[in-house]
């Protein structure tokens, strides 16, 4: 499968390294994510590209909703990781949504299924506030 952004940029959850070295192999399946950190960001990236596919790929059964609607007038802005440890990572994502930017704060759990990392759920409800609040 062809990655779904140009492989030379920046990785759009902030690590600074290409796509293709960064969340492309997870996106493409020919690399699955190490941690839950490099699962979540996988999935902030999958968000950003509305990779819907992947990011419900990658939610435990048992908690996946059963469709998911990613909003195309929805960008995302920026990725900020407080926290990994363990399961848990809290992190900090920015979208602007028409005109309103904002951040959605948020703790989550992360589990290995058949050898894989997927999302549970959130720890602490995501909390969002205008960006700048």
């Amino acid at each position: 499968m062809p990655l779904a952004y140009p492989p030379f940029k920046s990785c759009p959850c902030g690590t600074g390294r290409s796509y293709a070295h960064c969340c492309g192999p997870a996106h493409d399946g020919s690399r699955a994510a190490a941690t839950p950190e490099a699962l979540m960001r996988a999935r902030y990236t999958a968000y950003a590209l509305h990779l819907e596919a992947f990011v419900l790929n990658t939610w435990h059964p048992d908690t996946r909703p059963p469709q998911l609607r990613l909003e195309p007038g929805t960008r995302y802005t920026g990725l900020t990781v407080h926290d990994a440890t363990g399961l848990e990572v809290e992190f900090t994502a920015t979208l602007r949504q028409g005109t309103q930017t904002v951040k959605v704060h948020e703790r989550s759990v992360f589990t290995q299924l058949g050898g894989q990392w997927v999302y549970v759920d959130e720890v602490t409800p995501p909390s969002v506030e205008p960006a700048g609040a």
